[in-house]
């Protein structure tokens, strides 16, 4: 069995916005809840902290006023430089409502894969249960990371941005099939279908949630609702 979310790279597409083909500062350390990236070690570099400080700065604005009405001066008024920066480092608004969308997926991913992991290191191999377990990080997360999420469950973008995510959604199927020994085919291609499609619009809407206990009791009554489409099997009969 190999790595949930771990067998494919969701920052790899085919170049349509200029941020979906610029990797997400591989060599950086990991984000803070501002999508910033930090270095491993030693005093982050200039163009780090700008293109941080743009990032952060266009989750706000772009939270607030969403991406049509969404300003290039204000974000840049807010993360304390100019506009001309700002197109050095991401080209347009729209390749960097697009880094937003794309650290957070990142962030998504790698939250899974480290559950998921955990769970295998542990002794965990139900199946279903490693899938609800990389599922409970990927809504806690949502949760957790919902100043950033909301801003792509409440619809819009730039042209072209609902094929991105529809071919992130994609990308998550691979994901999660890679996830487990193919020759075992613990899920169906429907029944993977359906539980990431319930994943994906339930980390939607756990953003939208306004309270922590609201979150848990959210991410509970759902995985539990999965847990109803794929129960327990049987173990085989022992050999003779």
């Amino acid at each position: 069995m190999t790595d949930f979310a771990a067998s494919a790279d969701p920052d790899a597409d085919d170049g349509r916005f200029a941020a979906e083909a610029q990797p997400a500062a591989e060599a950086s350390g990991p984000a803070d809840p501002g999508g910033r990236r930090r270095p491993p070690s030693g005093r982050p570099k200039r163009a780090e902290v700008t293109r941080g400080a743009l990032l952060t700065a266009a989750g706000g604005v772009f939270a607030g006023s969403g991406y049509a009405d969404a300003s290039v001066d204000e974000i840049v008024e807010k993360a304390g430089t100019s506009v001309g920066t700002l197109y050095h480092h991401f080209g347009s608004k729209a390749d960097l409502y697009v880094r937003l969308y794309l650290d957070y997926q990142s962030r998504q991913h790698h939250r899974s894969a480290r559950a998921f992991r955990a769970a295998v290191a542990a002794g965990e191999s139900d199946p279903m249960t490693l899938f609800l377990t990389g599922t409970r990080a990927y809504l806690e997360g949502a949760w957790n990371d919902r100043h950033i999420g909301k801003i792509f469950a409440s619809g819009g973008g730039p042209p072209g941005f609902d094929g991105l995510v529809r071919r992130r959604f994609r990308d998550w199927l691979d994901i999660n099939a890679a996830g487990f020994d193919q020759d075992a085919r613990p899920f169906s291609p429907t029944e993977l279908l359906v539980l990431t499609a319930i994943v994906t619009e339930a980390g939607r809407e756990v953003t939208g949630l306004s309270s922590r206990r609201d979150a848990n009791a959210f991410i509970d009554e759902v995985l539990g609702l999965m847990r109803q489409l794929h129960p327990p099997q049987d173990p085989p009969p022992a050999s003779e």
